[in-house]
């Protein structure tokens, strides 16, 4: 399965990435930790993204499709891969289809998690997370038992400083304004499914399993489909093929007795005897 996860900021498209990719052994593929990973490496595309960030610009997208196509070459995203955080917009859509139609691994699915901005605030707003295991809450949704305190390890709970309304709106914003379109994008590929993403996490992820439980079937099923008819449009050719060469051998047959029946007539006919001279009494 090759899938992309489409969502807004705080649609849960992350966690639900991290959990289809542990169900499914195939690896999540998050842009964000990709180039923080290739800017830590030594590879030539690492330098080039690592140079770029820490002169504060964004990182190109040809940097970032190469670093993409660098890491769902490797054996572990033989079986497929789940996109997280990419494409943002349009154009980085039609390269990704580019580039994956051009290694023969187009995309299987987008999996669009959809929520409405009142929750994507309240979400955002209310998110705690621990400073030592990452493990995430919400002071309205799912608070932990003791405030400010994580129910695993204890630790603090940190709210990070953008999680604002102002903040949050002008990312969801931004969104609304280039990344919405690709929901369109991708309906017109006939590849995006609607999500809701409302609820408990294992209810939402329960929700990706059955979709995910019925395009696998449908893919087998498409797949048997394609069998069937690549073997009768085979079964078609190869009797197109013996029509033309029946017709052709019937032909060249036919040509070859008229042939005969003309030669025939020339040569082999019989010689006429020659008038012989009666001599007249007088």
């Amino acid at each position: 399965m090759r899938i992309v996860m489409l969502g807004a900021p705080g649609s849960g498209k992350g966690t639900q990435a991290q959990l289809l990719g542990d169900k499914h052994r195939i690896p999540q593929i998050s842009t964000g930790d990709l180039l923080r990973e290739a800017a830590a490496s030594d590879s030539p595309l690492g330098r080039q993204a690592k140079t770029t960030m820490d002169s504060g610009h964004l990182v190109s997208d040809d940097i970032v499709l190469g670093i993409i196509r660098e890491r769902i070459r490797k054996p572990d995203a033989k079986r497929g891969f789940i996109m997280d955080g990419f494409p943002r917009n349009i154009e980085q859509a039609k390269e990704l289809d580019a580039m994956l139609e051009e290694i023969g691994r187009p995309l299987d699915a987008v999996l669009f998690m959809d929520v409405d901005n009142d929750q994507l605030m309240q979400r955002l707003v209310g998110r705690r997370t621990c400073t030592k295991c990452a493990k995430v809450y919400n002071v309205y949704t799912s608070p932990p038992i003791i405030d400010g305190r994580c129910n695993n390890c204890g630790h603090r709970l940190h709210h990070r400083a953008d999680d604002n309304e102002e903040t949050i709106g002008n990312r969801l914003r931004v969104y609304e304004t280039h990344t919405s379109p690709l929901i369109k994008h991708y309906i017109d590929q006939e590849i995006l499914e609607t999500v809701n993403a409302v609820g408990e996490i294992n209810e939402i992820f329960a929700r990706l399993q059955r979709f995910l439980k019925q395009f696998t079937g449908k893919k087998y099923e498409q797949k048997q489909d394609d069998a069937a008819k690549a073997r009768a449009d085979a079964r078609l050719e190869a009797k197109r093929v013996e029509e033309e060469l029946t017709v052709a051998l019937a032909t060249m047959i036919a040509e070859k007795a008229a042939a005969a029946k003309d030669g025939g007539e020339t040569d082999t006919a019989a010689p006429q005897p020659p008038k012989s001279k009666v001599s007249k009494k007088a």
